[in-house]
């Protein structure tokens, strides 16, 4: 973690708000708030939906925060809204939270962004929050539409210099300022570089992807070419590194677990090829060889200068996206892996993508956490002006932010508005009750019902 000092308001530690729709987006929004405001009380609000994530896969991610509970759209806006009256805790006219990271999906943060907007354009007074956002890992698809939806932020941040120029190319290519596009890093490179040691087995890490590839098909092509691998060498022990368990949703509907495939598989899985779960970082401390399709995880393993292969065998593809690792060196099919292939990172390549670091590594946040603590400590903030209005998108806005409860102005359509009468305990038991089966009710038709009617479609 950092070691410099956390900025401050007055003589107190920043309050920082992190809003998240996913495990994974939960993991990037906590640990840059951490990155950027050292010291900083962390509030977790997880957005409810379908990929809400589980006690389990908050434990696996194991970052820390001050609170952490489950919020409505509304509720968030009431969350981090002005209070006027003040309410002991938060006095009249200051902001419940210096900084909010929105750590979202593009139309969520758009949604967001507006909301909080007519918040403080209605509110008699005070600052608003600092309004933070950026992508989890590797940005390889709607650039565009994801960038857009983000504008309105104060700090759009970008995970390497590569990102940043394309970003401010985006903004500047319609016409709205480029000044919040801050460069700085993925907030979880972290480890010692790479040693390889002889007390244990050769690992081969193969980090799946719930999304990448999509067909069954390809899945279990890819499961088996582990398996083969694993007994090709039986002197090598294969991990399949899983992201969650079925029923559980990450930030990509997963309609194919390999949990399901592995138990199809003629002959099973080798004995030294298992299925694993955990946090990331630790089941790279005993990685030697990292393959995946496209995952966020090769950023990771390349930080470690872990040997680290991007496979071709389904092709490079943009719907696969592994074509954003053209030029890095990493490029391998299985076939090439059983011949002993380890592939070596470009590092023009690497630095250029942000995940090698000549000097310290909190060094890289810098730009960002000065910024971050120089718009906190002003007195007043701009209105926030996202680049879709009802001018410049009437066809497209309307529809973002009625997905998430909110009228054309950003206010909460009613019936959506949090409840702000008491809630006793029975009550609050049985509305997350209601809310944990509609979801439940929802993933089941995403990863059971869906694929039926799909294939049945398709006869």
């Amino acid at each position: 973690m950092p070691t410099r000092t956390a900025p401050e308001t007055g003589d107190r530690p920043l309050r920082v708000a992190v809003l998240a729709d996913s495990d994974t987006r939960w993991k990037w929004g906590a640990l840059t708030a951490h990155r950027l405001a050292p010291g900083a009380v962390i509030d977790g609000l997880l957005l409810n939906g379908r990929a809400t994530p589980t006690a389990r896969q908050l434990a696996e991610v194991g970052v820390d925060a001050a609170s952490l509970r489950e919020v409505t759209a509304a509720e968030f806006l009431d969350a981090v809204g002005p209070s006027p009256q003040g309410d002991g805790a938060v006095p009249a006219g200051r902001r419940p939270y210096d900084a909010v990271v929105l750590s979202c999906v593009g139309g969520t943060v758009q949604a967001m962004l507006h909301g909080v907007g007519r918040r403080w354009a209605d509110a008699a007074g005070g600052p608003r929050p600092v309004l933070v956002t950026g992508y989890v890992g590797v940005v390889y698809e709607k650039l565009a539409d994801g960038l857009l939806l983000r504008n309105g932020a104060d700090l759009v941040l970008a995970n390497s210099a590569y990102d940043a120029e394309r970003f401010r190319a985006v903004y500047a290519g319609v016409g709205a300022g480029t000044e919040p596009v801050v460069e700085c890093a993925l907030p979880f490179l972290d480890g010692a570089p790479y040693q390889p040691s002889g007390e244990r087995p050769f690992t081969v890490t193969f980090a799946v992807q719930p999304s990448v590839p999509a067909s069954r098909a390809h899945r279990l092509y890819l499961l088996r070419r582990a398996a083969e691998h694993a007994a090709a060498h039986p002197d090598r022990e294969v991990l399949v590194k899983l992201r969650s368990k079925p029923g559980e949703q990450t930030t990509h509907i997963e309609e194919q677990p390999y949990q399901r495939l592995a138990n199809r598989l003629p002959g099973g899985l080798p004995a030294n090829c298992r299925l694993t779960y955990g946090h990331m970082g630790e089941v790279l401390d005993r990685t030697d060889l990292l393959v995946t399709v496209s995952s966020t995880a090769a950023l990771e393993s390349l930080h470690r200068q872990i040997p680290t292969a991007v496979l071709t065998d389904l092709g490079v593809r943009e719907e696969l996206g592994n074509h954003h690792f053209l030029g890095s060196g990493c490029l391998a099919s299985w076939d090439q892996l059983d011949a002993g292939l380890l592939p070596r990172a470009d590092a023009d390549w690497t630095a250029h993508q942000g995940v090698t670091s000549t000097g310290p590594r909190e060094a890289v946040f810098d730009a960002a956490g000065k910024r971050l603590a120089a718009l906190c400590d002003r007195a007043e903030l701009p209105p926030v002006r996202p680049y879709y209005t009802a001018t410049t998108a009437p066809g497209y806005l309307p529809g973002v932010l009625a997905r998430h409860g909110l009228g054309p102005d950003g206010t909460p359509r009613a019936g959506s508005t949090a409840d702000t009468r008491p809630v006793s305990a029975v009550r609050r038991a049985a509305r997350n009750a209601v809310r944990r089966a509609a979801r439940g009710a929802y993933r089941h038709g995403v990863q059971r019902v869906a694929p039926v009617i799909r294939r049945m479609g398709q006869l």
